[in-house]
């Protein structure tokens, strides 16, 4: 999991960077790390670094990955939604980043 932290503070380091570049105050741009095809040891690990907003578009692999997961994480959604998965997208997610079609939201 070395190359976790080592991926996450040369994101986090360009993140600063680009801050300071276009005059942003520091701190005020976050990273959401793409969690998806990754097993709920990398996010762990991952969280272990500091790292812990996590977007996922795999609902099925995202629940089990979140019961896996530590408390106090943010799980975002980032994936197109199914209205056949509206339910476990409203329990188990925190943000939904896309929403196409006004029935889905009312569900």
């Amino acid at each position: 999991m070395k190359n976790i932290a080592q991926g996450l503070a040369r994101t986090e380091a360009r993140i600063r960077a680009a801050e300071r570049r276009f005059g942003r105050p520091p701190g005020s741009v976050g990273l959401l790390a793409v969690s998806k095809t990754h097993p709920a040891a990398a996010v762990e690990a991952a969280a272990d670094c500091g790292q812990t907003a996590f977007g996922e578009n795999y609902v099925q692999e995202a629940v089990r990955k979140i019961a896996a997961c530590r408390p106090g994480l943010s799980w975002h959604f980032i994936g197109p939604v199914q209205s056949n998965k509206t339910r476990d997208i409203a329990t188990h997610f925190d943000w939904l980043h896309s929403l196409d079609r006004e029935r889905i939201a009312q569900r």
